[in-house]
């Protein structure tokens, strides 16, 4: 692989976000904000605003998830946080994505990577260091929903949430299935003694 750079993105590194996602905001201006906003709100809010909404949490100091950068080039992009940060993770009318159980987590929930970055190994590198960002903000564990290529087809649509066995390459376990969606979970390792 080309010189590797992963980053949290921060007000500095808004442009190069905004590079990444291009003119179209990533998936059909998505933005990275179907997570973040209750469904009903995503789909009343234009492109535009999705992009303001985003850059006004990177500008207010979140770090909504990390950007894969390929010899100085953005290339990818990884969402991470606690939770509570997803308003469609919390809603108790989410059948797919609604919490387990009452312990805080995190979660891994949108990979985006540049055309010419694919097949490269990348997604399985933003993946990692979500994994240590989490544990390094103080993530208890650590939840996703990725796509099972056995039971859905992957495609541009879907794939966004990631790919089962890339997840279980990275030592997270299976612990629910809702329909045909896996629901994968990583604890903190104990400390080493």
């Amino acid at each position: 692989m080309a010189r590797l750079e992963i980053h949290p993105v921060t007000a500095d590194r808004w442009d190069d976000l905004e590079r990444l996602f291009g003119p179209g905001g990533a998936y059909w201006g998505c933005w990275c904000t179907w997570w973040i906003l209750p469904s009903k709100q995503f789909d009343g809010t234009a492109p535009a605003d999705r992009r303001e909404i985003l850059h006004r949490l990177v500008a207010d100091g979140v770090e909504p998830g990390l950007l894969a950068y390929l010899d100085g080039e953005p290339a990818g992009w990884c969402a991470v946080g606690p939770r509570e940060r997803y308003a469609r993770m919390m809603s108790p009318r989410s059948r797919t994505f609604r919490p387990l159980d009452d312990r805080p987590s995190w979660v891994i929930n949108c990979f985006f990577i540049a055309r010419t970055a694919r097949r490269r190994g990348l997604a399985a590198a933003l993946l990692g260091a979500a994994v240590d960002y989490a544990f390094a903000h103080g993530a208890e564990r650590i939840e996703a929903y990725p796509i099972d290529p056995a039971e859905t087809k992957p495609s541009p649509a879907n794939l966004f949430v990631g790919y089962l066995p890339a997840f279980l390459a990275a030592g997270f376990i299976e612990v629910a299935r809702v329909g045909n969606r896996p629901v994968v979970r990583l604890e903190r390792p104990a400390p080493r003694r």
